[in-house]
């Protein structure tokens, strides 16, 4: 990280930072009662899809909700609960910069994730297996219809009229 105390050299570190770098921007707070229950020493850890949130700060604070997408290179997440609606009715999810929320539940179905934190891993539930699998497939393109051509000899021979 940067040692230095002047603003500009710290906007510039975090604009300019690689990938590997910007994760660790999007470390969270935990919930007291959530690090009492698992154990934990850490006050932060790296948000993932799926955690459970809740909202400090901004207009809406005091919601929760499911992570739905992390971007690191925005450093914003999004929830499945704070949505605004288009024009045409469809629904968008609203960024929310990962300092403004704290933890209240972990997603421990990555064993990897889970080993880092020294957590026992939680298999996904049924349900949400079936969901995940059960997602229809797109579509298989219908064939398109086979259009005949005339031959180009055939097309050059047609007469044409012209009008005069």
């Amino acid at each position: 990280m940067m040692k230095s105390s002047k603003p500009r050299t710290q906007r510039r570190f975090r604009f300019n930072a690689p990938m590997h770098q910007r994760q660790h921007f999007l470390n969270v707070h935990l919930d007291k009662a959530l690090k009492a229950k698992l154990k934990l020493t850490r006050r932060t850890v790296q948000i993932s899809k799926g955690d459970t949130v809740k909202i400090m700060e901004g207009p809406n604070a005091g919601k929760s909700g499911k992570v739905v997408l992390v971007s690191l290179r925005r450093g914003l997440i999004m929830l499945d609960t704070i949505v605004k609606k288009s024009a045409r009715g469809k629904e968008h999810p609203i960024p929310i910069n990962a300092s403004n929320v704290y933890i209240t539940d972990l997603n421990l179905s990555d064993k990897y994730r889970a080993a880092k934190l020294k957590v026992a891993v939680v298999p996904q539930k049924k349900e949400e297996k079936k969901a995940v699998e059960a997602k229809p497939a797109a579509p298989a393109p219908a064939p398109a219809p086979k259009v005949e051509q005339k031959p180009a000899i055939a097309q050059a021979a047609a007469p044409t009229t012209t009008n005069k």
